[in-house]
């Protein structure tokens, strides 16, 4: 596969949108973002009334879902909660025992767990409960002296071999399996109820080579186990894959660019081929804002390949919270018209804010690349969506999410007829899709993560601060005492009171350090278009001669050779001469001194 660059001058108006988009005012991007959505004022409220609807219903069926019922009771609102999002985040990286149990004492000793005692409507959050009480009453019972002591090494295991069962119970209840027979063994149930499954092998990025060969061998595997019972002639009907492109390649970086375009491309294509025989979908999970570039080269290279003509099965997920969303989904609409073909876009929320937020204030760039408001994040969304709708001829959409306004508001928006697919993750949103189902009939897929505990940890991490937060859906349709109404305000009128209030509770990347200094500019090495700056900037310099040697207040004959230096990056590049010091330079300077 060849690196290319994109010759279609629309196409790469588009791109440098993107780029403009991810470093631009909030404020400013959010009025052209609503300005261009033209969304519809009159069925603002029907939503509204929709949703707060959905959520009587969803709660007096009583099946809020497993981690709904977690978070219920162990939100980020509550000490315990976050105790155990600590834990559970903190022991992927703990390398020896004593660590582990140090970690352990410190998180679960000093909690209340005793006041969610039987709580919970969901039996197993009053498992996790009491499992987590008698750990705690392990730790705080330790005694000292000699009898105690031993009864201390005693203990260790058994507190050790609980916290961990604990974090375990938690995580696999969001996991459908460890391999994808299992997984697709225990699919049968919500299958015959009319779901369909994307598959995701959990794991974090590849860092070496074989990490991306297990991958890759992991996903090829899953295609092969899914082939024989995708039967229905319409993919749609069938399962698919979700994989990720930094766990194909070790060195998925811009800075690789044309050998990431070359062998990721190929493997990607590759496993696109065996969906396409196999006639299921696959989707190229969201990364990364940093990695957008990156990931639309492949992709492109990937789409352009004349072998996946007559399959429209070939999806991109694309994350509603970052600003350049909009104009990525006019990237796709524009390639998939160019090349004649049909793809399916998967439009979520987004997944990594905390991290993108962080990265942006540490390195030092000119803005952040998502919003920083939830309001705003909810009103991309439904902008997304409502362009979405209108690019049905080229793009069949797909809408994860487990919010009951933002699934009540597409239903308003999309016509009678419309063909789309509403998706949610395994363990959540579980009664706000069963009643979709009822009400619309519509397809509707579950995002299933399959694998073993050690990739976990991360994903229950990130589940937990996803949703966990008290402004979550998930979180706050599982508090009773928060009023349907209150749950389902139009995002538009949040958005336009924060904006009123000036609510700004992220300071900007400049500003981390408050009033003592402005932070140090930073440079987005993965922007062509900060990239190509760079290079015009340097470019006068490229066959300039520098020399340099030593600086002493007095005049004195050296004897030491100039010393030529050339560029790192290429031996014969010749970058000037250095004169090193030499017995009479150092002599004249002690006099001079």
């Amino acid at each position: 596969m060849r690196a290319r660059r994109v010759l279609n001058k629309s196409l790469e108006d588009i791109r440098a949108g993107i780029l403009k988009a991810k470093q631009t005012d909030e404020d400013l991007h959010l009025d052209k973002l609503i300005e261009a959505a033209a969304y519809p004022a009159e069925s603002r409220p029907a939503a509204s009334q929709a949703a707060a609807n959905l959520i009587g219903e969803i709660r007096s069926s009583g099946n809020l879902g497993r981690m709904d019922a977690v978070l219920a009771e162990y939100g980020l609102r509550t000490d315990e909660g976050i105790a155990l999002l600590r834990l559970a985040e903190a022991l992927i990286r703990v390398p020896d025992a004593a660590t582990a149990d140090a970690l352990i004492a410190d998180k679960i000793a000093h909690a209340d767990w005793a006041k969610h005692k039987d709580n919970s409507n969901s039996a197993f959050v009053n498992i996790l409960t009491r499992l987590l009480m008698s750990v705690a009453w392990c730790l705080r019972g330790r005694a000292g002296g000699l009898f105690g002591r031993a009864i201390n090494v005693l203990s260790t295991p058994i507190i050790r071999f609980g916290s961990r069962r604990a974090i375990r119970l938690l995580a696999e209840r969001f996991v459908l399996g460890r391999t994808i027979r299992q997984a697709l063994s225990k699919s049968a149930g919500m299958e015959r109820r009319g779901y369909q499954y994307s598959f995701d092998m959990l794991g974090e990025e590849a860092l070496t080579a074989a990490d991306a060969e297990k991958f890759f061998t992991d996903y090829r595997t899953a295609i092969r186990e899914l082939a024989p019972k995708c039967t229905a002639p319409d993919f749609r009907d069938n399962h698919g894959i979700s994989i990720k492109l930094s766990a194909l390649h070790p060195r998925y970086e811009f800075t690789k660019r044309e050998r990431v375009i070359e062998e990721l491309g190929r493997r990607v294509l590759r496993l696109a081929r065996m969906a396409k025989e196999a006639n299921i979908g696959i989707d190229i999970d969201a990364e990364e804002a940093d990695r957008l570039e990156l990931s639309l080269d492949v992709i492109e290279a990937v789409m352009r390949d004349p072998g996946l003509e007559g399959w429209d099965g070939f999806g991109i997920v694309v994350q509603a919270y970052g600003k350049a969303a909009p104009r990525v989904l006019d990237f796709l609409h524009a390639l998939a018209s160019e090349l004649d073909r049909k793809i399916k876009v998967r439009l979520v929320k987004g997944a990594y804010w905390d991290s993108e937020i962080k990265r942006a204030q540490v390195e030092g760039l000119s803005d952040f690349p998502v919003y920083t408001r939830k309001s705003a994040t909810d009103v991309s969304y439904l902008c997304c969506a409502r362009k979405l709708l209108t690019m049905t001829d080229r793009i069949y959409p797909q809408f994860a999410g487990h919010n009951a306004h933002t699934v009540a508001s597409i239903l308003e928006l999309a016509d009678e007829d419309a063909e789309l697919e509403f998706q949610r993750i395994h363990g959540m949103g579980e009664a706000l899709h069963d009643e979709i189902k009822r009400r619309k009939n519509a397809r509707c897929r579950i995002y299933a993560p399959v694998g073993k505990h050690r990739e976990l940890l991360p994903y229950l991490a990130r589940r937990m601060l996803e949703n966990g937060a008290n402004s979550s859906f998930v979180n706050q349709i599982a508090d009773f005492s928060n009023d349907p109404e209150d749950i389902s305000r139009d995002p538009f009128d949040l958005l336009e009171d924060a904006r009123k209030r000036n609510v700004q509770a992220i300071s900007p990347p400049s500003a981390i350090f408050g009033n003592d200094r402005v932070n140090s500019k930073g440079w987005d090495l993965r922007n062509p278009g900060q990239l190509q700056e760079i290079e015009e900037s340097r470019a006068p310099f490229r066959t300039s001669s520098w020399t340099s040697g030593p600086k002493i207040a007095a005049t004195a004959a050296s004897s030491a050779p100039r010393v030529r230096i050339s560029s790192p990056s290429n031996p014969e590049d010749i970058v000037g001469e250095v004169e090193e010091a030499s017995g009479e330079s150092i002599e004249a300077a002690i006099a001079a001194a």
